[in-house]
C-alpha cells in the first residue's frame, strides 16, 4: 500500500480533474477519511459547481485545505499554463484525471463536430493532462496518476464505437506513460469502469440496466491507486466480461446486437 505521506512526511496534495464527476467526488471523500491529505485541489471547467463540491468536502474534513481552481481542460495551453500553475506551488503526490461525457452514438455519427468534441474530451483531453503532470511528477521521483478509462476502450461495438474509440486513446496513451515511467518512483494507473449509477448513464438506468454504485467504483480507484496497479477493472468482474468479448471471433461478436 501507497503510504499516506510524501517523501519528506508532510501531508499529501491531492489533484483531481473533472472533480465534479460524481465518481471523483466520492473519491475524495474516501481519500480524506483515510486521512493523511493536507490539501486537495479540485479543477474542473465550471467554477460554481467546484465550488459546491468544495464545501460539501470541507465540511466532511474541516481539517484539509481545499482549493478550486476553474479552468478549460480541453485545450493544450489551458492545460499547460493550469498545470505549471498547480505545480510552481508544489508536485501533487496524486492526481486522478476523472473528466469524461457520455456521447450519443448516433449524433455523433450524423454529425462530424459532435463526434469531434466526443473524442477530444473523452481521449485528447485526459492524455494531455496526465501529459501536463507526468514531467515533473517523473523529477520529483514520486507519486500517483490515475486515469479513468472505460471498458469501452476494449473493442469498439456499433453501440458506442466514438466514445470507445476515445477511450481506446486513453488506454494506449497510458500503457506508454506506464513504460516511460517505468522505475521512477511514478505510478500510473487506468481505471476502467463498467456502466456506473451516475447522471451521465442515467438514460442506461432508465432502460433498466444493471449498473454498478458510484461507492463501489470509487472504492476500486482509491485501493487500485494506492497500491498502483497497472489496470483496474472497477467493478472487478469486468476484467472477466470484457476479456470475453475482446476474444470473440470478428464474425461471431459481429452477429451481437451489442
Amino acid at each position: 500500500m501507497q503510504n499516506n505521506h510524501n517523501d519528506r512526511g508532510a501531508p499529501q496534495t491531492l489533484v483531481i480533474v473533472g472533480a465534479t464527476s460524481l465518481i471523483a467526488q466520492h473519491c475524495a471523500r474516501q481519500w480524506l477519511q483515510a486521512g493523511g491529505i493536507g490539501r486537495v485541489v479540485l479543477v474542473g471547467r465550471d467554477a460554481v459547481r467546484l465550488q459546491g463540491v468544495a464545501d460539501d468536502l470541507q465540511v466532511r474534513q474541516p481539517q484539509a485545505r481545499i482549493d478550486v481552481m476553474a479552468g478549460d481542460v480541453t485545450q493544450a495551453a489551458s492545460i499547460a499554463a493550469l498545470v505549471q500553475h498547480l505545480v510552481a506551488q508544489g508536485v501533487p503526490d496524486t492526481v486522478l484525471i476523472a473528466h469524461g461525457s457520455l456521447p450519443d452514438q448516433a449524433r455523433c455519427q450524423g454529425d462530424l463536430a459532435s463526434a469531434e468534441q466526443a473524442m477530444a474530451v473523452n481521449g485528447l483531453s485526459p492524455a494531455l493532462c496526465a501529459e501536463a503532470f507526468a514531467g515533473a511528477m517523473q523529477v520529483a521521483g514520486r507519486g500517483t496518476i490515475g486515469i479513468i478509462g472505460s471498458v469501452a476502450g476494449d473493442r469498439g461495438r456499433k453501440s458506442n464505437y466514438v466514445y470507445g474509440a476515445a477511450k481506446g486513446l486513453v488506454e494506449r496513451y497510458a500503457e506508454g506513460l506506464q513504460h516511460r515511467l517505468a522505475g521512477s518512483g511514478v505510478k500510473v494507473v487506468l481505471i476502467k469502469p463498467g456502466p456506473t449509477d451516475t447522471p451521465m448513464t442515467a438514460h442506461l438506468k432508465a432502460r433498466g440496466a444493471k449498473l454498478a454504485s458510484v461507492e463501489q467504483v470509487a472504492q476500486a480507484v482509491v485501493r487500485g491507486m494506492a497500491r498502483g496497479t497497472p489496470v483496474v477493472y472497477a467493478p472487478a468482474k469486468w476484467a472477466l466480461i470484457m476479456a470475453v468479448i475482446r476474444n470473440l471471433p470478428r464474425a461471431v461478436f459481429h452477429k451481437m446486437d451489442i
